[in-house]
């Protein structure tokens, strides 16, 4: 069971394939994805890549909602439309001999989406109903906020899911020119496997392509996080403290030190029970029940985070403990239990990270799609297995930037 580097060639463009054969069940899967196609392309419309994608669960113009969704159950398809921050992804999952059939479905929900003013404001008013029960998701405020912090002055600043202001401000429109204006065939990927070969696929894939526009190619826009060490707080009724922290962090997504901040991000707040942050403020000091962060790197970003919820009245000593323990852990390390702790983990659990023909196409574009070769994760764990506490902690010291926290906080 191992994934492929293929292609095939669609109107002039040569469009990448990432495919595993798996004849383990009788099922194919496939995602087309989009590059340089997701949230951070909203632009000043705040939540329009997810409403897009949102709209394409509407079905076609020609079925409509219901009709669509009906040919889909009858044969056990599961298709579907989503958008990530840097990508907007086409999902489509059948039984080997509904194949053919869930990918005539695909082409006729890419060349006649249903985006009519009556879907429209339907999704509209499911979108503002969402948006209207996070107004007390107080995880959900303090995350919105830390990002508003922390890049200030970017797309970045703007929640996915948009506002209210901006889904009331959508025009059909709005709609349609996002996504005439991101799919095409220059900056798509496929990824798919299952019970079927490569020529077989890609036999059906030609027919659902070729209706599709050339486009050019998008370059990704790279987005630092600043280190002003700001801070923002939210009064709301609530008998938790909402605490979410964030920083610099200053690697990018084809780093050759990516194992090194793997194995440094689960020592510090990772790894849950056992990690420096749960062990300072909630072992030691019993202030929150969890506290977690993690090293985020991105081809359009890469970010420090973490959060944890305390009483309200331990709020400014869970924040003090919170900067200690990462300005301690920068300047002096790990130690070399946690580096061995971390290694016997992260290369025992290994096996359970790629137990499924998802888990493994997913991983395989991932590696691609951050500029290394398939088999990358391999020679990560291989380095992971080798690497020395010297290094290690070299690692960590040079990354400095991550102690310039900014904190948003939730609280009474």
């Amino acid at each position: 069971m191992s994934q492929s580097l293929d292609s095939i060639k669609v109107n002039g463009v040569s469009i990448p394939i990432i495919f595993e054969k798996e004849t383990h069940l009788p099922i194919v899967s496939v995602q087309i994805i989009l590059q340089c196609a997701g949230s951070i392309e909203d632009g000043n419309k705040s939540g329009l890549a997810r409403f897009t994608a949102n709209m394409l669960g509407e079905g076609t113009k020609t079925l409509g909602s219901i009709a669509f969704s009906e040919q889909l159950e009858e044969r056990a398809i599961h298709l579907n439309a989503h958008a990530g921050f840097e990508t907007f992804v086409f999902e489509i999952s059948s039984l080997r001999e509904q194949f053919p059939y869930s990918m005539t479905m695909l082409k006729d929900l890419l060349i006649d989406p249903n985006f009519t003013q009556e879907s429209m404001s339907k999704v509209k008013s499911q979108t503002l109903g969402m948006l209207s029960s996070k107004e007390s998701d107080f995880d959900y405020i303090a995350n919105v906020n830390l990002k508003k912090l922390i890049y200030k002055d970017t797309p970045m600043q703007e929640p996915t899911a948009g506002d209210s202001e901006s889904i009331n401000h959508f025009k059909l429109n709005d709609i349609t020119r996002f996504y005439h204006g991101y799919l095409d065939l220059s900056n798509m990927v496929i990824v798919a496997g299952g019970d079927i070969d490569v020529k077989a696929f890609k036999k059906e894939l030609m027919a659902v392509l070729e209706a599709l526009p050339v486009g050019s190619e998008r370059k990704l826009t790279h987005f630092d996080a600043n280190g002003n060490e700001n801070n923002e707080t939210v009064n709301k009724k609530t008998e938790q403290a909402y605490i979410y922290f964030g920083a610099p962090l200053d690697m990018n997504s084809s780093d050759s030190d990516d194992y090194k901040s793997k194995v440094a991000s689960f020592i510090l707040g990772e790894s849950g029970f056992g990690s420096r942050l749960m062990e300072a403020v909630r072992v030691k000091k019993g202030l929150a029940y969890s506290i977690y962060s993690r090293n985020s790197i991105n081809k359009s970003h890469s970010v420090f985070t973490g959060y944890l919820q305390t009483k309200n009245e331990n709020l400014k000593e869970a924040e003090q403990i919170v900067k200690k323990v990462i300005d301690d852990f920068v300047k002096n390390g790990a130690t070399k239990d946690e580096l061995e702790q971390a290694k016997k983990f992260l290369l025992g659990s290994e096996p359970l990270r790629n137990e499924t023909l998802s888990q493994r196409l997913n991983r395989a574009f991932f590696e691609y799609y951050r500029g290394f070769k398939l088999g990358h994760t391999k020679e990560i764990l291989e380095k992971i297995n080798t690497l020395s506490l010297r290094d290690l902690n070299e690692f960590i010291k040079k990354h400095q930037e991550i102690t310039k926290l900014s904190f948003s906080v939730v609280t009474n």
